[in-house]
């Protein structure tokens, strides 16, 4: 009977912690619904500036079925708004985390290759999309390539630096024992720099999908319909601020979602982190 006890205790506070932890965020979100009420009924905005929970709670009804025979928001859903940014988010963004983390491999071994490079890539990294979106346009058009190019081009930077960070910052009494043992160049770089390096390139990884989640109105600005950037562009040209809160609502809950995935995966690749 004891026994039970003991299983059954750790079970109930785990699942007390489970609770206290869900009830914060739902807490916090039922505050700000009442707080943006409150607003929204005072009238001291009017109803174009700030809509009330119920309009913008139409309005992702509207968007998201086919309502007095016309189907979402120009012709297409919210999923399939969603759905498309996201398929241009993977592309670009994961052209740009891979060529990030393979210049940063690079540069964090070879120190004139970073010399070389690391300059430009800072450069890179404090420009504004918007800086050079029209330039892409120019070059590449109006389809899909500036837009997935844009994307990659703001997700390059971060995973780059993070990952040359984390190499320069390898222990070289780790590198030197590999060699001792016989290792090679690339066995010293398989089997010490990755893994050493691979926790702040998660980070950088982490840091490159929010960057290119932050640029996606920007990469949708121009043929930007269907996407959701496109939809939230394309409803402020008509001050349809429901709809422009829905796909912002659209765009912070599905990076989320991806943020929370990334983590997953960084726990089961780098379950040591954090515990050494």
């Amino acid at each position: 009977m004891s026994e039970e006890r003991r299983i059954v205790r750790p079970r109930r506070r785990s699942l007390r912690t489970l609770v206290h932890r869900a009830a914060l965020p739902l807490g916090s979100l039922l505050f700000f619904l009442a707080l943006w009420q409150l607003t929204a009924a005072a009238g001291t905005w009017s109803e174009t500036l700030v809509p009330r929970p119920a309009t913008v709670w139409k309005a992702f009804v509207d968007v998201s079925t086919t309502h007095d025979g016309v189907r979402g928001y120009n012709g297409t859903t919210l999923v399939e708004h969603l759905g498309i940014s996201l398929r241009r988010i993977a592309f670009g963004a994961g052209v740009g985390i891979v060529l990030g983390v393979v210049f940063g491999l690079v540069m964090g071994t070879v120190g004139w290759v970073r010399s070389l490079f690391e300059p430009w890539i800072t450069f890179l990294r404090t420009l504004p999309p918007l800086a050079y979106f029209s330039l892409l346009i120019i070059w590449l058009g109006i389809d899909e390539e500036p837009k997935i190019t844009l994307l990659a081009v703001a997700a390059f930077p971060p995973v780059a630096v993070s990952t040359t960070t984390a190499v320069a910052a390898v222990s070289q009494s780790l590198v030197e024992a590999a060699r001792a043992l016989g290792a090679s160049r690339w066995d010293v770089i398989r089997d010490v720099v990755v893994p050493s390096a691979l926790p702040e390139t998660f980070t950088g990884v982490r840091l490159a999908v929010g960057v290119a989640y932050s640029s996606l109105v920007a990469a949708e600005l121009v043929n930007g319909l269907p996407g959701i950037g496109g939809m939230v562009k394309d409803a402020a040209n008509y001050n349809n601020t429901p709809v422009v809160i829905v796909g912002i609502i659209a765009i912070g809950a599905s990076g989320l979602a991806i943020d929370a995935l990334l983590l997953r995966l960084e726990r089961a690749a780098v379950p040591w982190r954090g515990r050494a």
